[in-house]
């Protein structure tokens, strides 16, 4: 029998094992700790830190922090859940994310977590950058205007397609999305099969033709919050 520790997650015991994250633990156990950036299959990122929880009182990355004999962590709490509005208002603000008219609309993490977590419209003022599309590719779009940077298709691209498809440039508020040629995703090795386009939380890149396939009103978060069960880290289903 492998060797278990315990842990307290928000007053409850759960069984973990050495060197596993908190948010492995609880998602073992059916507990659900919002989160944007990670995604099962890939390694742990700890970008958008919206998993954040306090462990021994210390803020810390569910995705990434390990767990230890009888460490407490909170993570349902009205301070975090705060924090975590926060951060998902932020992102809304700083991107161009008009969701009626998205095809991602029902399947977009980002906006499954502002349901979930209350959110009606953000405090913030909304900045309405000018972004740039890409649609050189036969197959595929990339809409830099609902990214969220969460590096989800880069490291999917690396770590499961094996290629180099995708990659960060710029810095601060010009960070962006970008393929690597010159001409754009259609001079990429980029197939519309690539675990990349599963991997986007949102709607900056789709495949052309299926967006309307499944209608709205019938799509994976329009029956379900996320985080219900088995949707809290379902992928897109492949045309």
């Amino acid at each position: 029998m492998a060797e278990t520790l315990t842990i307290v997650l928000d007053g409850r015991e759960l069984s973990a094992r050495p060197g596993q994250t908190i948010l492995a633990a609880a998602d073992e156990a059916g507990v659900w700790i919002p989160r944007l950036c990670h995604k099962g299959g890939l390694e742990p990122y700890g970008g958008c830190r919206v998993c954040v929880v306090k462990a021994n009182g210390r803020p810390v990355a569910a995705c990434t922090q390990p767990v230890s004999p009888g460490l407490v962590v909170e993570s349902d709490t009205p301070e975090l859940t705060e924090q975590r509005r926060i951060l998902v208002e932020l992102l809304f603000v700083e991107g161009n994310h008009f969701c009626m008219s998205c095809e991602k609309s029902g399947n977009c993490e980002l906006q499954a977590l502002a349901y979930r977590l209350g959110i009606a419209a953000p405090r913030f003022e909304y900045l309405f950058p000018a972004r740039a599309l890409d649609a050189s590719h036969p197959d595929i779009l990339l809409d830099r205007n609902r990214c969220v940077l969460c590096a989800r298709c880069v490291r999917s691209s690396r770590e499961l397609d094996r290629k180099q498809v995708f990659g960060f440039a710029g810095r601060g508020a010009g960070r962006r999305i970008v393929a690597d040629a010159a001409n754009g995703l259609a001079g990429t090795q980029a197939h519309s099969d690539d675990h990349a386009l599963d991997a986007c939380p949102v709607g900056a890149l789709v495949r052309k033709r299926v967006g309307f396939a499944v209608p709205v009103g019938a799509r994976l978060y329009d029956q379900l919050p996320i985080g219900s069960g088995s949707t809290a880290a379902a992928p897109a289903e492949k045309p």
